[in-house]
């Protein structure tokens, strides 16, 4: 269903403040640059979450993919701004969308065993790097708990550290992905984000870029 041409201009406002400055506009912000006032903000940002534009954490926005207001564990440093991306997959999209961020430092840890990791993540091809990145939830049920989703979305040194994690979390295996098929995915996923207007893909669409990008089974709802 499309949003209201008010949420719309709420959602583009705070997609390309994030793009330009690296955080979130708070309702009061968000009011002031669209001359709305709180409570249609507010009413705005209710609209947003309902249509998984955004994900709020009481009032405040704390994702709108790929950005974040909040640390997932991943920092990405473009040549004026910082931002925190919301996981592995957000993380490397930044500079895919953000026409000034070209190419950016990607930093995070291995929640396995803490060793520190950084990438230069460009626009042009995916990065060198034998780490793998760990995708705990299945894209269906990513939503309605997006943050938590993300959180589980995290880059190892190894898939030995990755079945450590999972030892010593009790978590089941979910998919892992090379840094290229991690690139290649979050390449083209949120193209028109900063555009208006902008349309999230429906299921057989994002089923169809899944395919097209490398991805199989069951997690990814495709065949093997």
């Amino acid at each position: 269903m499309p949003l209201s041409e008010n949420a719309e201009r709420t959602r583009l406002t705070l997609y390309r403040h994030f793009a330009a400055t690296g955080r979130a506009l708070d309702p009061a912000e968000l009011a002031a640059a669209t001359g709305q006032s709180e409570d249609e903000v507010r009413s705005d940002l209710g609209e947003l979450a309902a249509a998984r534009h955004v994900v709020l954490e009481g009032k405040e926005v704390v994702l709108a993919h790929p950005f974040a207001s909040r640390s997932f564990r991943f920092s990405v440093m473009g040549p004026d701004t910082l931002w925190w991306g919301g996981c592995a997959w957000d993380a490397f999209a930044i500079p895919h969308l953000v026409p000034d961020a070209p190419s950016v430092l990607v930093a995070t840890t291995c929640p396995a065993c803490g060793t520190p990791h950084a990438w230069t993540v460009t626009s042009e091809q995916p990065p060198a790097g034998e780490q793998v990145a760990h995708f705990l939830v299945p894209a269906a049920d990513i939503w309605p708990d997006a943050a938590q989703a993300c959180e589980n979305q995290q880059i190892f040194c190894d898939e030995r550290c990755v079945d450590e994690w999972l030892r010593e979390t009790g978590n089941k295996r979910g998919d892992v992905l090379s840094l290229t098929t991690l690139w290649n995915l979050a390449s083209h996923w949120y193209d028109g984000r900063l555009d208006s207007p902008y349309k999230r893909r429906d299921p057989a669409s994002a089923a169809a870029y899944f395919y097209e990008v490398g991805l199989r089974g069951p997690f990814w709802g495709l065949p093997d």
